[in-house]
C-alpha cells in the first residue's frame, strides 16, 4: 500500500435494502459505483462469516464460509428460485436503519430452502456444473455443511453441548453415519455457499472493474462454535473433552475497565510451528480468494496474548508470549506480493511495535485516539509516518460527532486548538480533513462520519455483548452532492486514484 489513496468502512449488513439487512446485491453495485465518484480506492468491510450468538461477525460459525444472511433474494428471484410475492410477504422487521437478527434468524433459512428445494426440482436453473465445481474445489466445504446439519439436528446447541461423545470429537464412524442421515441438509447448506460465493464473486469482479478494491477483515480468534474448532481440535488449546483450558480476551484497558472476555479458544501455536503453520495459510489463502487486502484484528496477540482460563473473568488473564515473527515471517513471505494492514491497537510494548516493523506490514492510526490532553499521543497525525493507515474510527469506536460530544471536555477544546477550529459543530469535518492531509499512505473514514450521524450510528460498543452490529444506511444517504464533496477533498489533499 505504497501510494497515497483513501477509502470508505462500510459493513455489507449496513447497506440498505428491502428485506432487513444489507446483501450482495444491487445495493452494494451501487455502493461501488458511489465509491467511485467519491474517487476512492478502497471499500473497507467487516467480516463476511456466517454469525452465531451475539450477531458478531467477529464470532463466525466458519473462518471460510460466507454469511447466508448476505445472499441477495432479489437475484434469487430473477433467477426464479423464488416467488417476489413470497418473499415481500415476510416480516424482515419494521425499522429500515437497524437489522432485526430475530427476524434474520425465524425466516431467512426458511426463505433459502425454498429456492434449494426449487432448484431441486428444475436444476436448469443454476448451472449443475458449476456448482460441483465449486463443492470439489472448497476443501473446507465438507466439514462446514455436516457441522451447519448437525447444529440444526441437534437444536442449533453448541457442538461442546451435543449429546453423542463420537460426533462431538469428530470420529470417523460417526461422521460417516451423519452424513449419511443429514445429506439431504448437508447438499442444502453446500447450496447457500454456492449462492454466496457465486454473488460475491460477481460484486468483487464489478469493484475491480471499477477500480475499487475490498479491505476484508481477518479477526485472529476463531469461535468455539465454530467448524473449524469441531473439525481440528488438536489445533487449539484444549482438554481432553475438547473444552478450551484457556480463552482470548484483553486486559483492562479504555475500552473497559475490567477487561473483556471475548472467549475463543487460543492455539496451540507449537503443534501449529511443527506442522508449517498449515492451517493458518489455509485461512489466509480463502481470505484472498474473497478480498484484496487483509487487515488482520489484533495483531499484537502474535507478539503475546492474553490467555483467561476458562470459565474466569477476563481480569484474571495473564500475558502468554505469542509466535512472533517466526509465524508472522511465515506468513508474509508465503504470501508475498499480497497486502496487510496490522491492527496494532490495544496495549502496545516495544517487542510488539518492533513486530510491526520487521513485519513490513502497515499498521493503524485512529483520529479518536489522537486528542488526549493529558499527553502526547502518537495518534496525533503530526507524528504519523507514510506507511500506515489512518482512522477517523473502527467500527469499535463512536461516530466523530458523537466523539464531540462525549469525549470529555478537555480533550474536545485540545482537538479544537489542534485542529484550528472555533465552532465545534465543525470540529468532526475537521477531524476528516486532518486524517485526509495527513502523510499516511491510506485514509478510511467510517460511512457514518461522512454522513455527519450521532450514536445512532455507532456499530458496536466493546464489552457490550446485545444489541450491537444493527445499524444500517438509508437508501437516500449516498447522494451525488455526498460524492462530490468527497472526491473533492480527496483531489484537494492529493489521495485521487483517477
Amino acid at each position: 500500500m505504497s501510494n497515497r489513496f483513501s477509502g470508505i468502512l462500510l459493513s455489507i449488513t449496513s447497506l440498505p435494502s428491502d428485506y432487513g439487512i444489507g446483501t450482495l446485491g444491487k445495493e452494494a453495485y451501487h455502493f461501488i459505483d458511489f465509491l467511485h465518484r467519491a474517487n476512492q480506492k478502497y471499500w473497507q468491510i467487516l467480516p463476511v462469516g456466517p454469525i452465531s450468538y451475539g450477531d458478531s461477525p467477529y464470532q463466525s460459525f466458519s473462518t471460510f464460509a460466507g454469511n447466508p444472511y448476505l445472499v441477495d433474494l432479489d437475484m434469487l428471484i430473477e433467477k426464479g428460485l423464488l416467488e417476489e410475492d413470497y418473499v415481500k410477504s415476510i416480516d424482515w422487521g419494521n425499522d429500515p436503519e437497524h437489522v432485526d437478527y430475530g427476524k434474520l434468524y425465524e425466516n431467512r433459512f426458511d426463505v433459502l430452502e425454498k429456492a434449494y428445494l426449487r432448484h431441486k426440482e428444475d436444476d436448469s436453473l443454476l448451472n449443475a456444473q458449476d456448482i460441483k465445481n465449486f463443492c470439489n474445489e472448497k476443501k473446507w466445504l465438507d466439514n462446514y455443511s455436516l457441522f451447519m446439519a448437525l447444529k440444526r439436528y441437534f437444536g442449533m446447541r453448541p457442538w461442546t453441548e451435543w449429546p453423542e461423545e463420537d460426533i462431538r470429537k469428530h470420529q470417523p464412524e460417526a461422521i460417516e453415519k451423519y452424513r449419511n442421515i443429514l445429506s439431504d441438509d448437508i447438499e442444502f447448506f453446500k447450496f447457500i455457499q454456492y449462492l454466496f460465493f457465486s454473488q460475491w464473486k460477481a460484486l468483487k469482479d464489478y469493484a475491480g472493474e471499477k477500480g475499487i478494491k475490498i479491505i476484508g477483515d481477518v479477526p485472529i480468534y476463531v469461535a468455539l462454535d465454530s467448524a473449524d474448532v469441531w473439525a481440528s481440535p488438536e489445533c487449539f488449546l484444549l482438554d481432553e473433552e475438547n473444552l478450551p483450558i484457556e480463552v482470548s480476551g484483553v486486559p483492562p484497558d479504555a475500552f473497559s475497565a475490567d477487561g473483556q472476555l471475548w472467549g475463543n479458544p487460543l492455539y496451540r501455536w507449537d503443534y501449529m510451528k511443527e506442522r508449517g503453520y498449515g492451517w493458518w495459510i489455509d485461512r489466509i489463502a480463502g481470505a484472498f480468494e474473497l478480498y484484496d487486502i487483509l487487515r488482520i484484528d489484533h495483531f499484537r496477540g502474535f507478539e503475546s496474548y492474553w490467555a483467561v482460563p476458562y470459565g474466569e473473568s477476563a481480569v484474571n488473564g495473564h500475558w502468554v508470549k505469542g509466535p512472533d515473527m517466526d509465524f508472522v515471517g511465515v506468513l508474509s513471505s508465503w504470501f508475498a506480493g499480497h497486502e496487510f494492514i496490522a491492527e496494532d491497537l490495544g496495549y502496545i510494548t516495544p517487542e510488539v511495535a518492533a513486530l510491526l516493523s520487521n513485519s513490513g506490514f502497515p499498521g493503524m492510526k485512529v483520529l479518536q485516539f489522537a486528542f488526549d490532553s493529558r499527553e502526547e499521543s502518537n495518534y496525533l497525525p503530526h507524528t504519523y509516518y507514510n506507511r500506515c493507515v489512518c482512522y477517523t474510527g473502527t467500527h469499535d469506536n463512536t461516530t466523530l460527532v458523537n466523539w464531540t460530544k462525549d469525549a470529555a471536555k478537555e480533550d474536545v477544546e485540545f482537538a479544537k486548538k489542534y485542529l484550528g477550529v472555533k465552532d465545534e459543530e465543525e470540529l468532526d469535518i475537521a477531524i476528516v480533513r486532518a486524517g485526509m492531509s495527513s502523510v499516511a499512505d491510506t485514509f478510511i473514514a467510517q460511512m457514518q462520519d461522512y454522513l455527519r450521524l450521532d450514536i445512532e450510528g455507532r456499530m458496536n460498543t466493546p464489552g457490550v455483548p446485545h444489541g450491537n452490529w444493527r445499524w444500517r444506511m438509508k437508501k437516500d444517504a449516498i447522494t451525488d452532492e455526498l460524492a462530490e464533496y468527497i472526491a473533492e477533498i480527496t483531489k484537494l489533499y492529493g489521495r485521487s486514484c483517477r
